[in-house]
């Protein structure tokens, strides 16, 4: 499965233009690409702000997969928009947020239950999932 994965508010938290704090996507993160899934980042940062995201990621050992695109989809489209399975992003609809003002003034992806709603929908359970989590 491809992942698209915003990067302010959902990988860190939203510092803009500083790159943010823990929020514990890491170890998530990390245990799907265990799995065999790719994560794709999915950010409005670009210039030399993409390349401090990116610099986190490897730092982090986030092995990417693409950067705002999917590598494959030039093949079978000219869509600029990234081709993935599922988008995790601060700013969608149902995304399980949190506050936590000693981590950051703005909300954040809650990565606890962004987790437990991933292993769900991996294994065929999403709309349980998502009501029980809520």
């Amino acid at each position: 499965m491809v992942f698209c994965v915003d990067f302010d508010g959902t990988m860190v938290s939203h510092e803009f233009p500083d790159i943010g704090n823990d929020i514990g996507s890491v170890p998530v993160l990390k245990k799907l690409i265990s799995q065999g899934h790719k994560i794709n980042i999915f950010t409005m940062r670009s210039g030399a702000y993409l390349e401090e995201a990116l610099k986190w990621c490897r730092d982090n050992g986030i092995e990417l997969y693409g950067i705002n695109t999917n590598p494959g989809q030039h093949e079978w489209t000219d869509s600029p928009k990234a081709y993935g399975n599922l988008y995790i992003d601060d700013a969608s609809l149902g995304a399980p947020l949190k506050f936590d003002s000693n981590i950051s003034r703005n909300p954040f992806i809650d990565w606890e239950k962004a987790e437990v709603m991933i292993e769900a929908l991996l294994n065929g359970r999403m709309a349980i999932a998502a009501t029980q989590i809520v």
